[in-house]
């Protein structure tokens, strides 16, 4: 295509106007992979080249496929969506939800309304919350001394909700939770689990929550946006956690996540293996909060997140799993197509309705990066042939 011959040129110049230390886009469909490119560096101002083979922190696109993990486990009768979650953790049972302070500073907390279920999980609508993008949590985190849930520690977990389950949508540690659902039920650790009955299956050999040799000898550094700079940065997720992050703690490349991509087009199977069935990839790719909105992510510590809202103006819904964009994109993308990201800047997208899916990384915080989301804006282009 013309279009994506295009991209290959403007990928290279926003790396060369030092936009962007590195960045790799991949995109397919049902059939393969069609386009494959990366340009840079692994590490601002170093030797290796970024290649499509570089191994990232691909952060919250964990969220997909610890989601179809509990998915596949519904499928079995082991797991279900309306069920109260934490009989299957009671370490974490009785919820409460945060309303603020009294006037000595003390926070103010109340049990839930109702249950925590695995669909409130599934779709952001629990009232768990992330402290990158609430003010509140920031607080009580610090006041408790509660670490961040990129710790890897059970104590990040024991944060309240911000609001009565079900009653509004709110990006938070959720999928953790479901994670140590996943464990509960199958006996296995999430990384066995991963490996057993997902991405051993299709194939993504890179993929995992602990770093091999291999994985290191092409693993890209992670960066921050300075005031002198885009520079490389110290960050590792903990390789010896106390629990596996279902929410955030993968490592992998962009072949393999395509793969991913490519099985959800496909139904649920890739190259034979099947890891769900097609009413369940139907049922995941529906709106699942009803009436609820995906609300924008507000800067609340900016050296982390910039504001995030993939679509201003636009009702987005939540499937499980999945962000769904309500209307045709500027750039091609059809309406109820599938999306995330990760906080690293790492994006994908799959669209059912064309038959195409893409994924672009960079390894540069802080999120919502307008150089990065420009990049996912222009493999867009390409495969839909707007470029």
């Amino acid at each position: 295509m013309d279009s994506l011959a295009r991209l290959d040129g403007g990928l290279r110049a926003t790396v060369a106007d030092g936009k962007l230390p590195g960045v790799i886009a991949v995109a397919g469909d049902r059939n393969g992979t069609f386009y494959e490119a990366a340009f840079g560096a692994r590490s601002a101002g170093g030797d290796a080249a970024m290649t499509t083979d570089t191994v990232v922190w691909i952060a919250s696109m964990t969220k997909a496929i610890t989601s179809v993990a509990a998915l596949q486990l519904v499928e079995q009768g082991k797991l279900d969506l309306e069920s109260p979650i934490f009989s299957l953790l009671p370490q974490f049972n009785e919820p409460q939800v945060l309303e603020g302070w009294d006037g000595h500073g003390n926070a103010k907390l109340r049990p839930a309304a109702r249950p925590v279920t695995l669909r409130h999980l599934l779709t952001h609508t629990a009232g768990f919350g992330y402290d990158i993008w609430s003010a509140e949590l920031v607080r009580y985190q610090a006041e408790h001394n509660i670490p961040g849930i990129i710790s890897c520690q059970n104590a990040a977990l024991t944060t309240p909700l911000l609001f009565d389950p079900g009653t509004r949508w709110f990006y938070g540690i959720n999928i953790d939770f479901i994670g140590k659902a996943v464990e509960a039920v199958s006996g296995l650790d999430l990384e066995t689990y991963f490996r057993e009955k997902i991405t051993g299956p299709l194939g993504m050999a890179d993929t995992a929550f602990r770093l091999g040799a291999g994985q290191r000898d092409r693993l890209s550094a992670m960066h921050a946006r300075t005031p002198d700079g885009t520079v490389a940065v110290p960050f590792e997720v903990p390789q010896e956690p106390e629990f596996f992050m279902g929410g955030g703690g993968l490592y992998g490349t962009a072949p393999d996540y395509l793969r991913f991509c490519r099985a959800i087009l496909r139904g649920g199977e890739l190259d034979g293996a099947r890891i769900l069935k097609p009413e369940t990839v139907a049922m995941a790719s529906r709106n699942q909060i009803g009436d609820l909105q995906v609300e924008t992510l507000p800067p609340i510590q900016p050296t982390l997140s910039n504001e995030a809202n993939f679509y201003p103006g636009m009702v987005q819904k939540w499937g499980f799993g999945f962000l769904l964009n309500t209307e045709r994109d500027p750039y091609g993308r059809s309406p109820n197509s599938l999306a995330w990201a990760g906080l690293a800047n790492t994006y994908y997208w799959i669209d059912p309705r064309v038959g195409v899916a893409g994924v672009v990384l960079t390894q540069l915080l802080p999120f919502a990066d307008p150089d990065a989301v420009g990049c996912l804006w222009a493999l867009e282009r390409g495969v839909y042939g707007r470029g």
